[in-house]
């Protein structure tokens, strides 16, 4: 099968940054469904691992944790589904990624695509929907059809988890949506996605709600350079506020969070497949419940750009503008 991969840590502009392979097609385990990828999407744990994460002696790591396709055949344990059905679904970052035309997903992390999308229009919300649930349900405990006269602050609210998490946040809870935004064209997504006020992330935060008139909030998803904005975040909670994040950073002096009671949470969607953990079918679940969102006309898709076909030099253009960091919504790809 056709598939894209790396043998080595290189820039995204280098010739063999990313690479056009043939590989084995992979062997379904008991509750595995092999999936034909008609579509992906490019998030930034892609270019991370790419950059980070040297493949074995003389292997090719195949990357992508987005995907829609159709189920092709399933392992003997499947209860879920059968072939032929549309799936989407991230998968797990420890086995091989979807860059590939055949592709191995365990069923309890996969659901039937939404109806109403395209392959390249589903493609962008597998990883992000999971994320921002997760995040806004699981680790800041925001309860389904709560958050009365509570504030979220949602800072990078134009990237790709922050897209879907407006959207989460507006539908399902009664919070007060604020993102956080830099430039003209990303104020507006936000705004379109349902964010009821929208301020400037490249100053001071905590003067930016006050000059919104906004003041300080309950929560904040700190969704992209928390390094950077950690200082204004603590200025910007509440006391007994909550921060839920996402990105990489070397460190947080967690004392400073003391004074107000705060509390600090992470989210990483892989835990629950990576570990295997007894709750693992929640992500199957929640794609199963946003997929129906957005056939109901709840949701709506994130795409922002395709980059034509799955292969090494699209995709290496797609992990470039990712690293720009001015990536806005999710880089789509279809086809091989």
């Amino acid at each position: 099968m056709k598939a894209i991969g790396y043998r080595q840590n290189l820039p995204a502009d280098h010739a063999e940054a990313l690479l056009d392979l043939e590989l084995p097609t992979p062997e379904p385990g008991p509750r595995d469904l092999l999936v034909r990828v008609k579509a992906i999407s490019v998030n930034p744990v892609d270019a991370k691992v790419r950059k980070g994460s040297a493949p074995a002696e003389g292997q090719a790591r195949v990357l992508g944790w987005d995907a829609v396709g159709s189920v092709e055949a399933v392992g003997p344990a499947v209860t879920k589904f059968k072939p032929g059905d549309r799936v989407y679904y991230a998968g797990a970052i420890n086995r091989p990624g979807a860059n590939s035309e055949l592709h191995a997903v365990d069923e309890r992390i996969t659901a039937l695509a939404p109806a109403s999308l395209d392959d390249t229009q589903a493609a962008a919300l597998p990883l992000t929907t999971i994320t921002a649930y997760e995040l806004l349900f699981d680790r800041l405990r925001v309860a389904k059809g709560g958050g009365a006269g509570q504030t979220l602050l949602v800072i990078g609210g134009a990237g790709g988890v922050g897209s879907i998490l407006i959207q989460l946040a507006r539908q399902l809870t009664q919070l007060r949506v604020v993102a956080t935004a830099s430039r003209p064209e990303t104020r507006q997504w936000c705004l379109d996605l349902g964010a009821h006020a929208v301020i400037d992330h490249s100053k001071p935060l905590a003067a930016e709600l006050l000059a919104a008139g906004e003041g300080q909030v309950d929560f904040v998803a700190a969704l992209t350079q928390t390094t950077h904005h950690y200082p204004q975040i603590i200025e910007a909670l509440k006391p007994q506020g909550a921060i839920g994040c996402i990105d990489d950073m070397d460190g947080l002096d967690a004392m400073k969070l003391k004074t107000k009671a705060l509390s600090l949470h992470w989210e990483l969607m892989f835990t629950r497949p990576m570990f295997e953990t007894p709750d693992m079918q929640r992500q199957g679940e929640l794609l199963a419940e946003v997929a129906q969102l957005v056939d109901a006309g709840r949701i709506r898709t994130t795409v922002n750009e395709n980059f034509g076909s799955i292969n090494a030099a699209n995709l290496k253009r797609a992990h470039a503008l990712i690293e720009s960091g001015r990536a806005l919504g999710k880089i789509v790809l279809a086809g091989f």
